[in-house]
């Protein structure tokens, strides 16, 4: 019997303070006095539309993201959560996100979220090289983000710190010495990925130079040694917790869950009671959101999709997929992947268990490649 998967709740904040040169996240930069009530009407609006396509089923996990959701006053976002559960259902252990970066006005806020319901916080940190910040653009210093670690462990257990390495001028021992200050202060979680230049964005026009790859590659192992010395498990390409404290929200994303997205440019998948699973994408244009145009597109994901996107998530995982997880989540009974299961197993990306599968080292290397064999 099919059963419809968890869902998340994901909020996008599309306001910046600056928009940094490496950034391919939809954002504005808040020039002007930022709409936010008319903006949280509106989201609040458009969460009513998307709720009936779920089948009253029970959010697990809220994430308010951006952009920088910090920028928004208390009231605000007191406001959308509570306008969010008289809603819909809400569970008693629902896990509640928010960003934040580690500028003064932002951190003062961080009491205030725990009162109105806020459990994680997520700090984006990067790097606490004052010179590096400045690279990549920014817009506070290395002082300031230790300020804003020590108010988020006032109030929170749960906190994640988001690292990056592979920065322009960065060196091993810099990568390194970033890591060993956020252990020192005992984060739950810590999101340690490589700094890469998407296109369209200021640095690739700028064609920023980076590491060496060999550099890189030192960063990375170097890196997750000493995480794991210090009690950071690895569970996804670029996570690392404490025991209990893996990331629910992301964790239902890698696991092929359902999620609404709400808010300019958020994305959405929804699983139906018949199987078929729609995905959403709202306008990216707020002017166009703020006058009640919402979404900007819908589509059935094929059944071919179904099984590249799902093992496109599962990959990032760092456990077995179970058979019987693939075919509640998809709909799709295993015999229809049998062939291309036995050419990936030939080919050394997958381990054919009798109850699940297991992507090898070589499969996650050459994801692309694996992910390839599900399209024939």
């Amino acid at each position: 019997m099919f059963n419809l998967p968890y869902i998340s709740l994901y909020i996008h904040i599309p306001w910046c303070i600056k928009k940094c040169g490496y950034c391919d996240f939809y954002s504005y930069v808040s020039k002007e006095k930022i709409p936010e009530e008319k903006y949280i009407d509106h989201v609040l609006k458009d969460f009513e539309i998307d709720v009936l396509k779920v089948n009253n089923r029970k959010i697990n996990t809220i994430f308010i993201g951006g952009g920088t959701p910090s920028l928004l006053k208390i009231s605000s976002i007191k406001k959308l959560l509570l306008g969010i559960k008289k809603r819909f259902i809400i569970t008693d252990n629902v896990e509640i996100t928010i960003e934040a970066n580690p500028k003064i006005l932002e951190y003062q806020n961080f009491i205030y979220y725990k009162n109105i319901g806020i459990n994680r916080l997520s700090l984006g940190i990067q790097t606490f090289n004052s010179y590096l910040l400045k690279k990549i653009e920014r817009t506070y210093n290395k002082q300031e983000a230790i300020s804003a670690i020590l108010e988020a462990k006032k109030n929170y257990s749960n906190f994640n710190l988001d690292l990056m390495y592979g920065l322009p001028d960065q060196t091993l021992a810099d990568s390194l010495l970033d890591l060993n200050i956020a252990i020192q202060y005992n984060p739950s979680h810590i999101s340690w990925y490589q700094f890469t230049v998407e296109p369209n964005t200021i640095f690739y026009a700028k064609n920023i130079s980076l590491p060496n790859e060999h550099l890189i590659f030192q960063m990375f192992i170097e890196g997750e040694k000493l995480l794991k010395k210090s009690g950071y498990k690895k569970y996804e390409i670029s996570s690392y917790s404490k025991t209990h404290y893996q990331c629910k929200h992301n964790l239902n994303y890698w696991n092929f869950g359902d999620y609404i997205g709400i808010g300019c440019s958020a994305h959405g998948k929804i699983t139906q009671k018949n199987g078929k699973i729609i995905r959403t994408i709202k306008h990216k244009n707020v002017n166009h959101f703020l006058n009640g145009h919402y979404l900007h597109s819908i589509n059935i994901v094929s059944e071919k999709e179904k099984i590249i996107e799902y093992f496109m998530n599962l990959a990032r995982l760092y456990k077995p997929v179970l058979k019987k997880h693939f075919s509640k989540m998809t709909n799709i009974h295993i015999n229809m992947i049998e062939q291309n299961i036995q050419i990936a197993k030939k080919e050394g990306f997958i381990i054919d268990h009798v109850n699940y599968w297991y992507i090898t080292k070589k499969g996650k290397l050459f994801l692309n490649i694996l992910l390839e064999i599900f399209l024939h």
